[in-house]
């Protein structure tokens, strides 16, 4: 009987071992924001608080010869980035681990990778509202606007005319860029971009425009039931550090036949460059 006992406990041990595995996966592919954004580690007991150091553009000066070079004082600002701890917990029975005709390792892995990803890419996206400029010129006279092809070449140019480095990507609801993609895929636009236009007809994906690679996730949460806000961006506008990346721990609890898993991730997100970014607010009905 003891060695039946034990024989148990060692299964469910190798069955729980993959869903480290499968959820880590599934957290990487799923994630969009994470690969735009300025990415940080932050090393084991050095604190919560991440502080970025911001260098200002300067400005070289034409010099006459033999004058005397003057000093120019270069004063720098920060971002901190304060972490936190995001989770989710279920239990697993015993049952449901020996008996289930689906693999409840797996499936637990998507869950949980899917939560913490959506949970990461969401508190990123929500960002957004805080950019101070608009594709247009206010929120009030963009909220109403379906989105067209203008927005994005008046994000771009205003981020091309801040001198903001690229590559530049735009990260809309789906909602919202349709609007666009139902006119690039009018047969009565024969200048638009045939590439990107046979792309949107056949894949739903939207590839780039205006030099910005553009994204659509349902993560860009709606602000409002008649509006969105979405956003072309540098990948310094926005900063993400890491200080425990996704991990899952178990508990057994004997008593109620069951394990415990748990799965946590320490991170914090933050605004870095006001300026390396512009918020595109639009209308996100499908009509």
């Amino acid at each position: 009987m003891a060695g039946e006992i034990k024989s148990q406990t060692t299964t469910l041990d190798d069955l729980l071992a993959p869903i480290v595995q499968e959820a880590l996966f599934v957290a990487s592919e799923r994630s969009i924001m994470r690969g735009l954004v300025r990415n940080f580690t932050v090393p084991a007991n050095a604190g919560k608080v991440l502080q970025v150091p911001i260098y200002p553009t300067v400005t070289a000066a034409a010099l006459t010869e033999a004058d005397d070079l003057g000093m120019t004082a270069v004063s720098t600002s920060k971002a901190d980035i304060t972490l936190s701890e995001v989770g989710f917990a279920t239990n697993v029975s015993d049952l449901s681990v020996n008996f289930s005709s689906s693999n409840v390792i797996a499936d637990l892995g998507k869950l949980m990778g899917d939560a913490i990803a959506r949970k990461m890419d969401r508190d990123l996206t929500a960002l957004f509202s805080g950019f101070s400029t608009y594709a247009f010129t206010t929120a009030t006279a963009e909220a109403d606007i379906e989105m067209t092809a203008e927005h994005l070449f008046r994000a771009a140019a205003k981020l091309k005319a801040s001198a903001v480095p690229g590559p530049y990507f735009g990260v809309f609801n789906p909602k919202s860029i349709f609007n666009m993609k139902k006119t690039m895929t009018s047969t009565f636009v024969p200048q638009g971009n045939t590439g990107v236009v046979n792309q949107a007809m056949t894949e739903g994906y939207v590839g780039r425009i205006a030099g910005i690679d553009i994204f659509e996730t349902s993560n860009v949460v709606e602000s409002s039931a008649t509006s969105c806000v979405n956003a072309v961006f540098s990948r310094d506008a926005l900063g993400l550090a890491i200080g425990t990346d996704m991990k899952i721990e178990t508990q057994r609890d004997a008593s109620a036949r069951a394990t415990e898993l748990v799965a946590t991730a320490t991170y914090g997100v933050s605004e870095l460059h006001d300026s390396y970014g512009v918020k595109v607010v639009t209308d996100n009905q499908v009509d």
